[in-house]
């Protein structure tokens, strides 16, 4: 699936990748290929990029939002700085 971090300043990340752990606002969750189309409201936490099965990467990010579509993610938050 395809991954896009987005700040009101820049795009922080952008990429295919196999999931995406998210801190969203009841609790944190794990989007993966294909997933079923939503939106959901984020609090600030950590995100953790899975790029495969090995491989991650990590950022702080502030409040936000996610919208699933299509297999591609898209995350829009206020803040991010990877970790």
């Amino acid at each position: 699936m395809n991954l896009e971090i987005l700040t009101p300043e820049s795009k922080i990340f952008s990429g295919d990748v196999y999931g995406v752990q998210l801190p969203g606002i009841s609790g944190s969750f794990e989007l993966l290929d294909k997933h079923a189309p939503m939106v959901s409201a984020l609090k600030g936490g950590n995100l953790k990029i899975l790029k495969d099965k090995s491989a991650t990467s990590s950022y702080t990010i502030q409040s936000g939002f996610v919208e699933v579509l299509n297999n591609k993610v898209t995350v829009l938050v206020e803040g991010a700085k990877e970790i």
